[in-house]
């Protein structure tokens, strides 16, 4: 079956972004699916956040300026099925030096060519910085879906009508017109506050076929596995964040038909 590329973008930070890679990879990884995530925030969270070191020259800098391969990146994790491309603080660097090449805003399809064309992994998922700058662009130009984290919060449709907006662009210039957006992911939902619902019912009236039917829910739990090199099914396996990661994985798996 052919390999299937997301990215999960949100220029804003905090929004969940790299607690939903991390853990939506863990959970297709869980349903038997080869799925590799691809660490481009140079902050490295989704890194530390399977328990892996920050290394340098072991992220996708090198590539990204014609130096080694990103297959030779790849590195498996504890969980069976779950590879990860780590990050590091030199991709920081990326941010501004890809702005002076060629085809700046190709380089990074260009370096997934080889893992697309390998065929070894179902899904990849690629967890971006917090802005919509070189490396997330270069992300949107590499993916077939934009998977969006939308927090549960008042200015959630300002930043939604953004990132969409970039994505009109993309398409509009030709550089990736078979970018779809994938579905939006509602975190951090409160359920003891009116506005995480008015939030995620005003959302789902704007793009009804677009918003995931699963919400995830803010808990302690999902803010402290990180922090142990853990998934939220190795640090909570039966809570509720957990179950939240289950059910959008399966989502993802009968809406992109991943088995």
């Amino acid at each position: 079956m052919p390999t299937t590329v997301f990215t999960i973008a949100n220029q804003k930070g905090g929004v969940g972004k790299t607690t939903t890679a991390v853990n939506l990879a863990a959970a297709l990884a869980e349903n038997s699916i080869p799925v590799l995530l691809v660490d481009l925030d140079p902050q490295a969270n989704a890194t530390s956040s399977l328990g892996i070191e920050k290394v340098e020259g072991r992220s996708l800098y090198g590539p990204l300026h014609g130096e080694g391969e990103a297959l030779a990146l790849v590195t498996p994790t504890a969980w069976p099925n779950l590879f990860l491309i780590p990050s590091e603080e030199d991709l920081a660097a990326a941010e501004i030096e890809i702005a002076q090449m060629d085809n700046f805003l190709l380089k990074l399809r260009s370096v997934l060519e080889p893992v697309r064309a390998a065929g070894t992994h179902r899904a990849v998922i690629i967890d971006c910085p917090p802005a919509l700058g070189m490396l997330s662009m270069n992300s949107l130009a590499a993916a077939d879906y934009l998977l969006i984290t939308l927090q549960c919060e008042y200015m959630a449709m300002e930043g939604l009508g953004q990132i969409l907006r970039n994505v009109e662009r993309l398409k509009t210039a030709g550089i990736n017109p078979a970018l779809e957006l994938g579905g939006i992911v509602m975190t951090m939902f409160d359920a003891r506050t009116n506005l995480s619902r008015q939030v995620v019912e005003e959302v789902r009236q704007h793009l009804p076929e677009k918003t995931f039917s699963t919400v995830i829910p803010r808990t302690v739990r999902l803010s402290e596995a990180p922090s142990f090199g853990q998934t939220i099914f190795a640090y909570d396996p039966s809570g509720p964040g957990a179950l939240a990661y289950r059910s959008l994985a399966a989502e993802v798996v009968e809406r992109f038909r991943l088995k």
